[in-house]
């Protein structure tokens, strides 16, 4: 678990996004609310846990909390509003160096693998100046909760070619999802393959995650075996990986 207050910046390179909700010449104010932790991961036959909201800045700012259970559909996120977490209260308002603590609950626990959700956290703004731009931040908190029995991730690699493109794919089947940072593909003849990065590095447990792998300019054989690099929550992956699909 991450552990402090993150700074803003720290909160848009990992699981942040920033909405500019009117256009215009300006800036009415500053983005100047953290929040802590910016992960959960709830332990076995936890039911309830917190976050605290802080308001850095020199005016009011009211924000709403919301909850979504959140999956993986054919290597894209997908947030569905749920009521199995509750957070309390779903409204605040914060004075300036004001801080609010938002408890969340976890009406049944999970059974057999890992649940994952996320928070949405979204500042409400007020009206803008005439000629000002007002900046709405949503903070977007994963939340992971672990049922009774032992956990752990198992991803299945392999390249796979598909109507011209070429992904890296990894198939979680295993019961708790796996964090990825710093991936690396090492081509048959030794050069490294550009392998875009993706803002989101969790494959959630059940799930299958596509990165897309710049087209190599000799292309990639089906059969053909690359070397893997990355790192995990628990460690490092060093492994081989097969091509495959119609060349």
């Amino acid at each position: 678990m991450w552990s402090g207050a993150a700074n803003i910046r720290r909160l848009i390179v990992g699981v942040t996004s920033i909405f500019i909700i009117s256009f215009a010449v300006g800036i009415a104010s500053a983005v100047s609310l953290t929040v802590l932790p910016v992960i959960i991961q709830m332990a076995p036959g936890q039911k309830a846990t917190t976050l605290t909201v802080i308001n850095h800045g020199n005016r009011e700012i009211a924000f709403q909390v919301r909850t979504f259970a959140w999956t993986q559909v054919s290597g894209h996120n997908k947030l569905t509003p749920t009521a199995e977490l509750l957070a309390s209260p779903p409204l605040g308002t914060l004075a300036p160096g004001g801080r609010q603590i938002i408890r969340m609950v976890l009406r049944r626990p999970p059974q057999g693998r890992e649940a994952s959700y996320r928070i949405l956290l979204d500042e409400i703004p007020p009206p803008a100046a005439p000629g000002m731009v007002r900046i709405a931040l949503r903070m977007s908190i994963p939340i992971f909760a672990e049922p009774q029995t032992r956990v752990a991730p198992h991803v299945l690699w392999q390249v796979e070619r598909r109507n011209g493109q070429t992904f890296l794919v990894g198939i979680n089947d295993g019961t708790r999802h796996e964090t990825l940072r710093d991936i690396k593909l090492q081509a048959p003849g030794g050069g490294t393959l550009k392998v875009e990065s993706n803002i989101n590095p969790y494959i959630l447990a059940g799930a299958t995650m596509r990165w897309h792998i710049v087209t190599p300019s000799s292309p990639l054989a089906p059969g053909a075996v690359l070397q893997l690099t990355a790192r995990t929550n628990t460690g490092h992956i060093d492994q081989s990986v097969r091509v495959v699909g119609s060349p």
